[in-house]
């Protein structure tokens, strides 16, 4: 891949002559920023006046430009001061991928001294100064003393940029596997690890390197102390390793052979409590730390996953280059991966993510319930799914309709998987933070229940006998089935940002909803069209039942939902998300509910208080109800 190497500093640092010789060792053409400066800049500076961001800005862009011209062709050196954070950012706009910076460093001392010995230079040393207080040090820069020799200076440049690795990959199970060969095939220039077992599990990464061409380039590890020295400062390293106990001894074991400013990226499915902790205690150790949701399977983290980061902001910026560039990539060609904010936000998001797919599922899975009681067999199931895309598609949809088609001699191999669904966590975890968050995602949490009843598969042989029920046949048509299954889904998604959205609160993280809509349109497990009509919609206001599209939809296909979750419940089919999606919206739309009686048993046997609807001052009254 081709790059930009910006040589910055202060005037006087040597840059043009590190930049010269270093253009020469690598054989790339070489570019003195100074040149560029438009006369009245030249002129400015030659009267001892220093250039404001004004006077800069044009500059600048006339040298992000020629750095895009020069990619085009090959790598080059460009040598530009660079002072301040939002200068790198013009001059990187677009490439950033592409950009490696290094910062010839200094005491104000040793500058002026070199200053001083210059001649025909149109900077003066009064100048010098302006430019120490300007300057704000870069944190992805590789930072090179001034007091070396200028050959030694660029041979350990050279030695950096060209034998160490820009992003390092710890763990290669499936989805490592797929985000090594992204990275690959993006063009970085990456270290992969993965630990050894003698007799069990030997050559792992070597033996995955020389499985895939594209990642020829790639430098294989098992010894973590190797692994890490391989990569640049400051170091990128993605661990896709189990959740839990074995995230923490990765970390610890890393620990040791880290700088200050390095940076770890949890991509695990880790709990945003913990991804809280581990951020705190990093930070203590000079250690920055970002923990990244990551949907979209095997097949999504190869060809372009969503990618929900959380944690400090600057710290994002350090690896956004790379993040952006193996996200997937949404109707606007903008990669569907966004900083989403602070701390644990991320894995929150991405564990709501979960809780809402968990939902998503349990409704494919009684709809095939359904029309398999109303006598259809699996393919038949498949071409109705397949008739409703134009209203409802989405991706599970479509992985729905391939499973119905699978067969396996004559029979469908549905019919030979057991009726009990696992689950990884996420959906239980979810299912805890709404309780802790006050928030009504009942949805999620009837989904899991779904599961969690399933795997009762011997009591429910025994119950099945022992009740006689059997469901008989329904009085539906698809239509019907298709306005459940819609109604349903608006439930879902209205719970899981009201989640997200209190867990912000709670938690004081800036969360864009619009924008976690907008990732979750293309790369994720629960991307659908839907998805897409909501970034709009998100943008006026987060509670998506108070638009005025939505209230027309969801009175519109109301009345089938009821007939169709009615029927079921009289013929006795269990549809547990599609009931609870009419009884959640029945309870939400009530004026006046039965709490009351709640609160008043509470006050009660707790003397817990309650409130008077003809006292509108807050006040709370108790009462001896004997």
């Amino acid at each position: 891949m081709n790059q930009v190497i910006f040589i910055m500093g202060v005037s006087g640092s040597g840059k043009s002559t590190v930049g010269n010789m270093l253009s020469q060792a690598l054989k790339i053409p070489f570019f003195d920023g100074d040149d560029f400066h438009p006369e009245a800049n030249v002129a400015k500076m030659s009267k001892g006046i220093p250039l404001n961001d004004e006077d800069r800005f044009g500059w600048l862009q006339t040298l992000n430009m020629l750095a895009k011209k020069q990619l085009n062709k090959s790598s080059c050196v460009i040598v530009c001061s660079a002072l301040k954070q939002s200068y790198r950012e013009i001059l990187s706009k677009g490439i950033e991928s592409h950009i490696k910076w290094v910062h010839l460093s200094g005491s104000f001392e040793q500058i002026l001294e070199r200053i001083n010995k210059r001649e025909h230079h149109f900077m003066s040393s009064g100048l010098l100064q302006s430019q120490f207080d300007t300057l704000e040090q870069p944190n992805d820069a590789l930072r090179v003393d001034i007091s070396l020799k200028p050959q030694d200076i660029v041979k350990k440049i050279v030695k950096e940029l060209d034998m160490k690795s820009e992003f390092g990959l710890f763990g290669l199970g499936v989805m490592g596997r797929s985000l090594s060969r992204n990275l690959a095939q993006k063009g970085f220039n990456i270290s992969i690890f993965n630990r050894e077992v003698k007799g069990s599990e030997e050559n792992v990464a070597k033996d995955f390197k020389n499985a895939h061409p594209e990642l020829e380039k790639s430098q294989p590890f098992s010894d973590v102390e190797a692994f890490v020295n391989s990569l640049q400062t400051p170091r990128r390293i993605m661990l896709m390793v189990n959740a839990g106990k074995i995230t923490d001894m990765v970390i610890e074991d890393l620990i040791p052979f880290l700088s200050d400013g390095d940076i770890l990226i949890d991509g695990g499915n880790s709990n945003y409590l913990k991804t809280k902790e581990r951020y705190d205690y990093l930070k203590s150790k000079y250690i920055n730390f970002i923990g990244v949701g990551v949907s979209g399977g095997e097949e999504g983290a190869l060809k372009g996953p969503s990618i929900m980061p959380g944690g400090n902001k600057e710290t994002y910026e350090l690896v956004k280059p790379y993040l952006e560039s193996i996200a997937a990539k949404d109707a606007n060609g903008l990669p569907c991966c966004t900083y989403v904010g602070e701390e644990g936000s991320g894995h929150f998001v991405k564990m709501v993510h979960n809780g809402i797919e968990y939902v998503e599922m349990q409704l494919l899975a009684e709809v095939f319930s359904i029309f398999k009681t109303m006598g259809k067999n699996p393919e038949d199931i498949a071409r109705i799914l397949e008739s409703w895309k134009s209203k409802v598609d989405s991706y599970l949809l479509g992985v729905t309709i391939d499973i119905l088609r699978k067969k396996e001699g004559n029979d469908w191999l549905l019919n030979k998987i057991v009726d009990k669904a696992g689950n990884k966590g996420t959906g239980n975890w979810t299912t805890i933070a709404t309780a802790q968050l006050g928030a009504p995602s009942t949805l999620i949490a009837s989904a899991l229940f779904a599961r969690y009843t399933s795997f009762y598969k011997e009591e429910r042989l025994s119950a099945s006998e022992n009740f006689g029920i059997t469901p008989s046949d329904l009085n539906l048509n698809s239509g019907d089935v298709l306005n459940a299954y819609q109604f349903a889904r608006i439930i879902n998604h209205y719970q899981g940002f009201k989640l997200i959205s209190e867990a912000g609160k709670a938690y004081n993280w800036t969360l864009n909803l619009s924008e976690i809509a907008r990732i979750w349109t293309n790369g994720c497990i629960i991307k659908s069209d839907f998805a897409e009509a909501l970034i709009p919609v998100l943008k006026e206001n987060g509670n998506i039942l108070t638009n005025q599209s939505i209230i027309s939809q969801l009175k519109a296909l109301k009345p089938s939902t009821n007939k169709v979750v009615a029927e079921c419940v009289l013929k006795e089919l269990p549809i547990p998300c599609l009931s609870e999606s009419v009884n959640f919206l029945n309870a939400y739309i009530t004026a006046n509910s039965s709490a009351n009686i709640i609160q008043a048993q509470r006050d009660y046997f707790g003397a817990h208080t309650y409130q008077r609807t003809d006292d509108d001052s807050g006040k709370f009254y108790h009462t001896n109800w004997k």
